[in-house]
């Protein structure tokens, strides 16, 4: 693959991210690496940040829960492709919410795609498979890269 992804999980639940966390071990899909979140308020604050500081880069995509306290998903994209350095970011949303509205506000926020969490196959398998396969053929926006 041409670069190991910079993954930011955007979510509440503990149980649901360390879940992520271990279906990636275990199925050696290998990231650079992985930071969480727990709402869009403090994914804004940190991606500003990295963009500031020009430390560590900016992610190479985003994994986004939709029900969330403080900023929920919809309300975090809306802010994230209103902003300049930031609206080139690519997201995925991995929700439970299988609801029209939230598909449809997510699409039209330009997500990449959306996950339900029920079928992103036992242990993250496919959405791991998927996500691997998406990094080996899809080019990257030049200012994430």
């Amino acid at each position: 693959s041409k670069q190991m992804l910079q993954i930011l999980l955007v979510e509440d639940d503990d149980v649901d991210a360390e879940a992520l966390l271990r279906a990636f071990r275990r199925q050696r899909f290998i990231v650079a690496s992985l930071t969480v979140v727990k709402n869009g308020l403090e994914a804004l604050a940190l991606l500003r940040d990295l963009h500031v500081s020009n430390g560590p880069t900016r992610p190479h995509l985003i994994l986004l829960d939709i029900n969330m306290p403080q900023m929920n998903g919809i309300e975090f994209l809306t802010e994230l492709r209103q902003d300049d350095m930031l609206k080139s970011t690519i997201v995925f949303v991995l929700t439970t919410s299988n609801r029209d509205e939230d598909k449809m506000a997510a699409y039209n926020k330009q997500i990449a795609g959306y996950f339900l969490k029920s079928r992103a196959g036992h242990d993250f398998q496919e959405m791991i498979k998927l996500l691997d396969t998406y990094n080996r053929i899809i080019e990257f926006p030049p200012e994430v890269v």
